[in-house]
């Protein structure tokens, strides 16, 4: 673990250093709770002035030198003072003695924990602080007595006077990533971030504590942390003296809410007496939280709840969490959490009795993809109660837990138990998880043929749904289309199975290109949820899979986003539903990288590899798209070790996955510099999508193939007259076939560069761009600046202007079609078309660089030569168009 970094505050260094500078005000006090990184901040922008422009002066007050006269400026004052002066004498020599040291250089005086500052040294900075020539810069801790000569420099407008905020979210991922060296999953960093409250103090005790008992974890590069909060001395000290001591009902107050948080006041004060309430918010270790027409308390800070349930002796914690449960109880469990909260606090208090409430709270609580609460629900619903239906809910969550062989024991146990339609959701569940929990391809064969055996229409129809999903993960694509709509043609098949086999038809009409078609059916499963959803959670998996395939092969982005930012991604992301993280996760990377924010899809796939890591479904998908984000990126290494890892992880039983895999073999190819190699790849891939009639699918393959230059090759069958169509008239075919805007769109792009055509390319790279897709119309734009400057046409120039504003908008990017334009620029011509696109003139460039004027003009023709461009006005763009496509110049 790397030195604890300073991350963020911008605002507030650029605050700090507009006080110093400016020509009004004489400094600036930071103010903040304890932790908050005031002295951090301060030392940090002190380090930053010029030692030949300011005289500094640092100092820290601190308790020890709190009773002494000047002993808060010992640092800075000389060890022995004049004899015989005033209190008022000895002020004015403390600042001549600073002004004599400055020697004409303006005084920096920094005060770290001003507050602490005795009556003597207030006084002596303040009176520095009214000198025209000086700057004082401060911090205090909120809560504290503050000097009134400390306090006057504000109310007086010597000095600003700014409270500093906690770090923010994406602060705090920084500050992790820095310390960590390296990413931090989203997740992990989102729960730092909460129990920390963006205190960098807190978070520092937090990392340090999770690295000293082994709960961070650095999967493909990724941080993780396991959840489990080590409660290191040093933190705990520091939260014991954070909380204080605390009198016995106060004890009680915060104790009830640090169990039963988010708690309603009406309970807790039926719990505890309320004088002792309003004690305990008047402290600050409670807050109040509207939420709708209740009133909830919860504690201020996470880590207080953390460090109050570790100390709290079991027979205590016991009692409290059962008195919460009758409580809530008494009063009706009337909002949808509630029996959750019961069902948990009776379990915890060794009170649950109750099969029944501990089953479908575990429901409730796998809906909300808590899967680590579900499970532990579940098994108790299945110690207390027994049966096929806890069994059946407990094989379920740990499915998705990735603890399959667990699974199968659990649902076997019970196998001579099940009755009437029991055989038929225990084959179902049974089969999912043999079939994608332990990759056994031999499942789909079996469960057909247990299917064929029963005899209740609406159990057959059920078993039918399943086997019709599993076939199309392994590309038995007619059976798992007749099956499914067998399913939908029987009266007696229930909402669940119906639901199940109309998401399989939405997958392979998405992949097909029927875009409409597969929105229509995915809107009519959504609708139906809350009657499938405690019937068949798994179904979920399949219909995001289905919804996802559509949006990603639409090039529909605001769609992706939305997918990832409802209310399943939210739970998601705040569970351990790993599946549905993960896939989130995928299709998030897959925006970003379309929009050329490679560094965050590489983050994003990255991450979703990790939480992937012990899957048999998606990790193939995930390390393909880390693959891809790599390649996009020109790190050809990087992008070939992906490639490998999702071919040793991808298994058969997903093989309906393979296009996007062998879709990123071709990017990884290029990116390798074998760009025959790739060609003859995506071509053999495009033809075996025709093969299955995956048009979807094959419109993206056969774009690649555009991209790579590639529109005029030849693909598809041999026709009657012997000869075969080319990528673009392909693309053409399948614009009248697959739904959306984006087939003809990408139909255009092929005819134009065919043609090659400049103005149609660029009108082409405006119509991506309008819908997000910020690469391909870089790509776009880039060949149409080929195509210009070949032909010398006047459009160059707008060319140069818009390729460069949409490489602008993007991380690093190196695809073929854009390295392709990068001329052969020497160091030297680099050196001067960069100086001459910043407006200067040759003469000075060539007194710069110790050449001639001619010399220097001499390269200037060669660079506009190889630009494509007539002068030096059309330079800047022209420039900007080749940069490294990492926000800088190539230079």
């Amino acid at each position: 673990m790397s030195r604890w970094c300073f991350v963020g505050r911008t605002d507030e260094l650029d605050c700090l250093r507009s006080a110093v500078e400016g020509v009004e005000g004489r400094g600036l006090f930071f103010s903040g709770t304890a932790g908050i990184g005031k002295s951090r901040l301060l030392r940090e922008g002190v380090s930053a002035l010029p030692a030949d422009r300011y005289a500094i002066w640092s100092v820290a007050a601190s308790t020890a030198t709190a009773a002494l006269p000047f002993g808060g400026l010992a640092q800075v004052l000389p060890a022995e003072q004049p004899p015989g002066l005033s209190p008022a004498g000895v002020l004015r020599w403390g600042v001549e003695v600073l002004q004599e040291q400055a020697a004409g250089r303006r005084i920096v005086l920094a005060i770290d924990d001003a507050h602490l500052l005795d009556p003597p040294s207030a006084a002596l900075v303040h009176l520095i602080a009214r000198q025209e020539n000086a700057i004082v810069l401060g911090t205090l801790r909120n809560g504290e007595q503050i000097p009134l000569p400390i306090r006057a420099l504000w109310t007086d407008d010597l000095v600003a006077h700014v409270e500093l905020a906690p770090l923010g979210p994406a602060e705090t991922t920084d500050l992790l990533a820095a310390i960590l060296g390296g990413p931090v999953d989203a997740c992990s960093a989102d729960r730092l971030f909460k129990l920390s409250a963006g205190n960098p103090l807190l978070l520092r005790e937090l990392v340090h504590a999770a690295a000293g008992g082994g709960e961070l974890d650095r999967r493909y590069g990724v941080w993780w942390w396991t959840g489990r909060l080590e409660l290191a001395p040093s933190l705990t000290d520091l939260i014991d003296a954070r909380i204080g001591r605390l009198e016995p009902g106060v004890r009680a107050v915060v104790e009830l809410v640090a169990f039963g948080e988010p708690l309603g006041l009406h309970l807790l004060n039926q719990a505890a007496d309320p004088a002792d309430v309003e004690l305990a918010e008047e402290r600050g270790l409670i807050t109040m939280v509207q939420d709708d027409r209740r009133l909830d308390v919860r504690l201020a800070r996470p880590l207080y709840g953390e460090v109050l349930r570790r100390h709290c002796p079991v027979s205590r914690t016991r009692r409290l969490r059962a008195r919460l449960a009758e409580l809530l109880e008494a009063v009706g469990a009337r909002r949808r959490g509630d029996l959750l909260r019961v069902a948990v606090w009776r379990l915890d208090s060794g009170t649950a009795q109750d099969g029944t409430l501990l089953r479908h709270a575990a429901a409730q609580a796998f809906a909300r993809w808590d899967v680590p609460l579900a499970t532990r629900l579940a098994r108790a619903a299945l110690d207390v109660d027994g049966g096929f239906d806890a069994a059946e809910l407990l094989a379920t969550i740990l499915m998705f837990a990735d603890q399959s062989n667990e699974a199968i024991r659990v649902l076997d146990a019970v196998a001579d138990e099940v009755t009437g339609d029991e055989r038929s959701r225990w084959l179902t569940v049974r089969g999912m998880v043999s079939y994608w929990g332990l990759g056994q391809e031999s499942t789909v064969d079996e469960i057909a043929r247990a299917g064929a055996e029963l005899t209740d229409p609406g159990d057959q129809a059920r078993v039918r749904a399943f086997e019709a999903i599993m076939r199309l993960h392994r590309l038995d694509v007619t059976e798992a289309l007749r099956l499914s709509r067998s399913v939908l043609d029987r009266p007696a098949a229930g909402v669940a199975a119906r639901e199940l086999a109309r998401c399989t038809i939405a997958h392979l009409d998405a992949a097909r290109g029927r875009f409409r078609r597969s929105a229509t059916a995915i809107a009519r499963v959504q609708a139906e949820a809350s009657a499938w959803r405690a019937d068949m959670p798994y179904l979920q998996p399949a219909m995001d899979l289905a919804c996802g395939t559509r949006l990603a092969l639409a090039g529909d982005l605001a769609g992706i986003d939305a997918i990832t930012d409802d209310e399943f991604a939210d739970l998601a992301g705040a569970g351990d539903f790993r599946l549905g993280t993960g896939y989130l996760a995928i299709l998030q990377a897959y925006a970003a990288r379309l929009r050329g924010r490679s560094r965050e899809a590489l983050k994003t796939s990255l991450g979703a590899c990790a939480v992937l890591a012990t899957s048999r479904v998606y990790a193939g998908l995930a390390h393909a798209e880390r693959a891809q984000a790599a390649a996009w990126r020109g790190e050809a290494g990087a992008a070939a070790e992906a490639m490998a890892e999702a071919d040793r992880v991808h298994t058969p039983g997903m093989a309906v996955l393979y296009p996007w895999l062998e879709q990123a073999r071709g990017a990884v190819l290029a990116a390798g510099g074998d760009l025959p190699g790739a060609v003859k790849h995506l071509g053999d891939l495009a033809d075996r999508l025709r093969a299955d009639r995956f048009a979807g699918h094959e419109v993206l393959v056969l774009l690649d193939l555009v991209r790579l230059g590639a529109a005029d090759a030849p693909v598809g069958p041999t026709c009657t007259d012997g000869s075969r169509r080319t990528v673009a008239q392909r693309l053409t075919n399948l614009s009248e076939r697959v739904d959306g805007a984006l087939p003809p769109l990408i139909a255009r792009y092929a005819r134009a560069a065919v043609d090659d055509h400049g103005v149609d390319l660029l009108a082409v790279a405006d119509a991506f761009a309008e819908r997000g897709l910020t690469v391909w119309a870089s790509e776009a734009a880039a060949i149409a600046l080929r195509a210009l400057r070949r032909e010398r046409a006047a459009p160059a120039a707008a060319a140069h202007q818009r390729l460069g504003a949409l490489l602008g908008g993007c991380d690093q990017i190196r695809t073929p079609a854009l390295e392709a334009l990068r001329p052969a620029l020497t160091d030297r011509e680099r050196q001067i078309a960069t100086l001459a696109a910043d407006g200067v003139t040759s003469r000075v460039i060539a007194e710069r660089l110790f050449l001639s004027t001619r010399t220097v003009e001499n390269h200037l023709q060669r660079v506009y030569s190889k630009l494509g461009i007539t002068g030096r006005a059309e330079l800047p763009a022209a420039l900007r168009s080749i940069t490294g496509h990492d926000g800088g110049r190539s230079g």
